[in-house]
């Protein structure tokens, strides 16, 4: 089942307000809700629910709350996680996991922030802008101003 969160709720004028009238507000999927299968949009996402699938909002933020279940991999602008992630995370800005997130799963991504308290256990691949998912340095950007790393580590 595919989901595209910019196209929920878009009704004609005389209809209910569409999910993209409100841009700052992210979609929420709470606490006892449970969703199965591809999560595909532009809006950002915070959940505090359960998610098995695949979430795909390349330019949005993905927040997973502290009541938050995702089985998942998460393809995002930036990634929060709060509750637990067991799934790979590719996110073009940045993944932070705070002191009572748990990530299971590969980064890829620019900047990385692990809190203390934290668990993760994978890989990492920092990339800088204009480098790709392969390692490769895109045309134009020298590879002396690319880094890159792949770390195993558990907190």
């Amino acid at each position: 089942m595919k989901t595209n969160l910019s196209t929920i709720g878009d009704q004609n004028e005389s209809g209910p307000p569409s999910l993209s009238a409100v841009a700052t507000e992210p979609i929420t999927i709470a606490k006892g809700l449970e969703v199965k299968g591809e999560i595909i949009g532009s809006e950002s996402l915070y959940i505090d629910g359960k998610v098995m699938g695949t979430i795909y909002l390349p330019g949005s933020r993905v927040t997973v709350g502290r009541n938050g279940r995702v089985s998942a991999d998460i393809c995002a602008r930036e990634v929060v996680v709060l509750g637990a992630v067991h799934g790979n995370i590719d996110a073009s800005d940045r993944v932070n996991i705070s002191s009572e997130g748990s990530l299971i799963g590969d980064v890829i991504t620019q900047r990385v922030s692990i809190a203390e308290g934290a668990f993760f256990k994978g890989l990492i691949d920092i990339h800088t802008p204009g480098q790709g998912s392969d390692g490769m340095v895109a045309p134009g950007i020298s590879s002396a101003n690319a880094s890159w790393a792949a770390v195993a580590v558990q907190v």
